[in-house]
């Protein structure tokens, strides 16, 4: 009977390689592995074929899913070799670590103890290859750890070196800091006893480097055991998710993650002259973007990097090594082919792969299934998926995509659609995170398949809501989503808190929303008919409400009402009812015309009235002319002009008689008034377009130039006037080439 402890890092594939010759070496017949016990029946999963790693084990309690923890595993992670040599041989296999059912209540109570600490101890313990790593002449321990571990090939050598190495750090660091590691420990012991015991023969113990002084020296069983007795328990339920290279990097946030898992992974593939095979996959990626790279540049920068490695008294050419030589070579000392490398080889992005038949909750079976089914694969990069929904294969990839969001699950965000018309076509960004198993399991609670988990969550959140615009929004999203049991008890309650709401903006607020859900029945085959009736009644109380609701609002609340006074004119126009746009244009008139109304929305109603034709110029120049009397505070001209002409300076650069009142109006002011006014002006005119900005300006410049000069201006020269008329004769062959030409 014999315990042979394999302190290794996680995710390192010096270790990993290491490990599994010495796995073939011993031949146990235990394997135990720091992991939670709760998963020792989702081990035997490791070894199919169909199970592709990067994998995590998720561990969740089922009556809160959001407290969730991942253990993921990358295929050069020494735990992963664990798991797959087990599998292979038909070797018994458990996790040894301290169950989560106990660790869910231990952190917490963990987290809330701040005992005081020797700080040069905490730090040891925090980050204890550091002070290795600095001893040795490296900046940080990755870079050290990398050299010395990851890139050496020996297997039983390797871990009796690194346990010699943590037995002197842990005699220089002390008792561990962390009352949770104690416990953890203690837990593990346990469970070696526990394999011989059972009359194992050969145990393999594969820990994290920093537990294996812990566990060689066994204190007593009744020790350990007072240490985890009367440890509070939760429900835990295991599954295997998709994991993703990104999420195994430090940058993710990621405690145990390493730098740059692309290059862990090149370490594990191509042990023999990694740094060769690592340069021409550089010069590869490089090519396929249509940039320079050629074998000589590899030949080149395989050279530069074993010269840096050897000046730097390094065995081998590491990833500094390289990388400084492939800027140096490669990338002509430019960052842009470097963020290329970084991205597509130092990460690597991957998804891993789990089966169907691994149990997981109903809920995410469904929705693995309709992605299957509709052959939208799963991946962490982000792709484009471009939508007509006119064919019906792309209208369900719509519906579930559209319902993941209203779980709150954005595997896809959708885009503006730029050179389409109609409402037939979606275009989508697409990226799979790991974090949405976790958001998939919460879900659950709503339901067992996608539509009925999203038909309840919409029922809820529509007997929670209290405002108009917000049930109006949850109508548009059960509609893209097509959720039909969900429609009838939502216009219900639409029509309901649609009778009870007086104020304006709520009014206001819905309609784009409603109105798009009408728009959208005819693409998505959606009878929206009964919903016309919410919309009649909404446009009527908002064309009574109107009037009223623009008059004595502060400042403040009408730039918010401004905005919604904006979108809901669109909505109407949108509707083509004239019954409605004909009520619509009367309640703008009457808030326009009133002297109570907000001068800002005042402004704002006037030229919609002008722009729809429904005043003309003469009416639009009237109204104006009253705004800009002397009469009226000059501040309240200023804001009624914001409103009027805000995002569009068409009808002062074209209209001869808005442009004199409203410069007649300017040049009469005094300059103390007008430098008051001017910031305010400034925000106006800011608003344009630059054509516009430039025909104000040409026409405030010819309006400042002497009588004489403007009538010189203006005034025709016949011989350049002929110039053109050969050209006219080529494009339109307006006139016989013989003919004279006259110029009046």
């Amino acid at each position: 009977m014999s315990v042979h402890l394999f302190g290794i890092r996680h995710h390192g594939p010096g270790c990993a390689r290491s490990l599994a010759q010495a796995l073939r070496a011993l031949a146990p017949d235990c394997i135990l592995v720091e992991g939670p016990p709760e998963a020792d029946a989702l081990a035997r999963f490791a070894g199919r074929a169909d199970m592709v790693p990067p994998v995590a084990l998720l561990l969740y309690a089922p009556a809160e899913p959001q407290r969730a923890v991942f253990y993921p595993f990358a295929e050069f992670s020494p735990e992963w070799q664990a798991l797959c040599y087990a599998a292979e041989h038909d070797v018994a296999f458990r996790f040894c670590d301290l169950p989560q059912a106990q660790r869910f209540a231990l952190r917490a109570a963990c987290e809330r103890t701040d005992d005081a600490k020797d700080d040069r101890n905490e730090d040891l313990h925090a980050d204890p290859l550091r002070w290795l790593a600095r001893a040795a002449g490296y900046g940080d321990a990755d870079t050290w750890w990398d050299h010395l571990v990851e890139q050496r090939g020996d297997s039983l050598g390797l871990f009796a070196a690194i346990a010699e190495m943590m037995t002197a750090l842990r005699n220089e660091a002390g008792p561990p800091a962390d009352d949770l590691d104690t416990k953890r420990e203690a837990w593990m012991r346990t469970a070696i006893r526990q394999a011989v015991k059972e009359g194992h023969e050969r145990v393999a113990v594969v820990c994290g480097a920093w537990h294996v002084p812990a566990l060689a020296l066994m204190p007593s069983a009744k020790s350990d055991a007072d240490l985890v007795k009367g440890l509070a328990k939760e429900k835990v339920a295991a599954t295997w998710v998709p994991w993703t290279h990104g999420r195994l990097t430090f940058a993710s946030g990621y405690g145990a993650g390493v730098t740059a898992p692309g290059w862990y992974r090149h370490l594990w593939r191509h042990r023999d002259r990694a740094g060769l095979h690592w340069l021409t996959e550089v010069a590869t990626l490089l090519r396929r973007h249509d940039l320079d790279a050629s074998s000589a540049h590899v030949i080149e920068a395989a050279r530069l990097a074993d010269t840096l490695a050897a000046l730097r008294e390094r065995p081998r050419a590491g990833l500094d090594e390289l990388m400084e030589a492939v800027r140096a070579v490669f990338c002509y000392d430019s960052d842009a082919p470097l963020r290329l490398i970084r991205r597509a080889l130092l990460v690597d992005e991957a998804l891993g792969t789990v089966p169907d038949y691994v149990p997981a909750v109903p809920l995410a079976q469904d929705v693995a299934a309709q992605q299957k089914h509709l052959r939208m694969p799963v991946r962490a990069d982000m792709t484009e998926l471009d939508l007509d929904l006119r064919q019906g294969a792309h209208l369900e990839k719509s519906v579930l995509l559209h319902r993941l969001a209203l779980l709150g699950i954005p595997w896809g965000r959708q885009q503006t659609v730029r050179g389409r018309t109609g409402t037939f076509h979606e275009q989508w960004q697409l990226a799979w995170e790991p974090e949405f198993a976790v958001d998939l399991i919460a879900a659950s609670r709503w339901g067992g398949t996608l539509e009925a988990a999203a038909t309840a969550l919409a029922a809820d959140r529509a007997a929670q809501a209290q405002l108009l615009p917000e049930l109006t929004r949850l109508m548009e999203a059960i509609l893209l989503a097509d959720l039909r049991a969900a429609v009838a008890p939502l216009m219900a309650r639409i029509q309901e808190v649609g009778t009870l709401t007086p104020d304006l903006g709520l009014l206001l607020a819905a309609l784009p929303a409603l109105v798009n859900v009408l728009r959208y029945g005819s693409a998505r085959a959606v009878d929206t008919q009964a919903l016309s009736s919410v919309v009649d009644g909404l446009v009527a109380r908002a064309c009574i409400a109107l009037p009223y609701g623009l008059r004595g609002v502060a400042d403040d609340a009408a730039a918010g009402l401004l905005g919604q006074i904006i979108a809901a004119d669109q909505a109407v126009r949108l509707l083509q009812n004239e019954t409605h746009a004909a009520a619509w244009f009367d309640a703008l008139e009457a808030g326009a015309t009133s002297d109570l109304s907000n001068p800002l929305l005042a402004g704002r109603a006037s030229r919609i009235l002008a722009e729809q034709g429904r005043w003309d110029g003469e009416r639009a120049a009237r109204q104006l002319a009253l705004r800009c009397s002397p009469a009226v505070p000059p501040l309240v001209t200023a804001h009624w002009l914001e409103g009027f002409l805000q995002g569009s300076g068409a009808l002062l650069a074209h209209s001869d008689a808005l442009w004199s009142i409203v410069n007649g109006w300017l040049l009469a002011q005094p300059d103390h008034v007008f430098t008051e006014l001017l910031p305010l002006l400034r925000r106006t005119v800011a608003t344009f377009s630059s054509p516009e900005r430039r025909a104000l300006g040409e026409r405030a410049a010819q309006a400042g130039c002497p009588p004489a000069v403007g009538a010189a201006a203006a005034a025709v020269d016949p011989v350049r006037a002929r110039r053109v008329l050969p050209i006219l004769h080529t494009l339109f062959a307006a006139l016989p080439a013989k003919e004279p030409v006259h110029v009046e």
